[in-house]
């Protein structure tokens, strides 16, 4: 289970500033598909993601949901909102599956934030990295193809493992599939092509990558192997 330390944005706190930022959050449980917040609902607080996943999305004016993004565990999300006067959420966010949150007042991180020049900087740098990977994932929606940007999402998740290249997919592949923009069925075609190629082998939620180096070019053929469409990993940093 992450902590607060285990998190970018609070990893330059000593322990006193770490047991402030305690203070002033409070813990949620959610249960799977219950709303944490509307599109439009003030933002008073941001969070961090302790257990589960968050899907932040919108509605088209069809009534289509667009995922904008997962949140996954050890990842804090709607923070850069309380720079702005009158800031409200302007997606909507639910729990996939049961879900564990905290939920951080924006005022008195504020508050602290003017006693802390790292912390402000590291804001920033978290800012300033997810604007890049919205930009180079607005390239790869508009400009790539849909098998490659199934392609690059797997290939960015193989490159995080450590050991054997399988993992799970932890976000069911309906909202998979609306994140990378393509339609369910099409997202399960492209994986039944990339088995039959002898790429990977899926049993459910588990991807096996048999062929990483073909997986790879086929990304890469796109132009987005390590791609951004989906979230870094907890470790992962900010790229200077």
């Amino acid at each position: 289970m992450p902590d607060l330390k285990d998190t970018y944005l609070f990893s330059q706190l000593d322990d006193a500033q770490l047991d402030r930022v305690r203070s002033f959050s409070q813990p949620v449980n959610l249960d799977d598909g219950a709303a944490l917040f509307e599109a439009g609902d003030e933002a008073r607080r941001f969070f961090m993601v302790i257990d589960g996943q968050i899907k932040l999305s919108r509605l088209s004016l069809n009534g289509n949901e667009k995922v904008i993004e997962v949140v996954s565990a050890g990842h804090t999300f709607a923070e850069a909102l309380m720079f702005l006067d009158r800031p409200n959420y302007p997606v909507r966010a639910v729990a996939l599956g049961s879900t564990r949150l905290l939920a951080i007042d924006n005022r008195a991180f504020l508050a602290l934030l003017r006693e802390s020049v790292d912390t402000c900087f590291r804001v920033m740098g978290d800012m300033g990295q997810r604007l890049r990977r919205l930009i180079k994932e607005i390239d790869d929606l508009t400009l790539q193809s849909a098998s490659g940007r199934v392609a690059g999402y797997l290939c960015g998740k193989a490159h995080r493992q450590q050991t054997r290249v399988e993992f799970d997919l932890e976000t069911p592949k309906g909202v998979l599939a609306s994140r990378l923009s393509v339609k369910p069925e099409t997202f399960s075609r492209i994986l039944n092509n990339f088995t039959t190629q002898g790429l990977v082998r899926v049993k459910g939620g588990h991807i096996e990558v048999l062929d990483l180096a073909g997986l790879r070019a086929k990304a890469e053929s796109a132009g987005i192997c390590g791609q951004s469409v989906g979230p870094p990993s907890v470790n992962e940093k900010p790229s200077p």
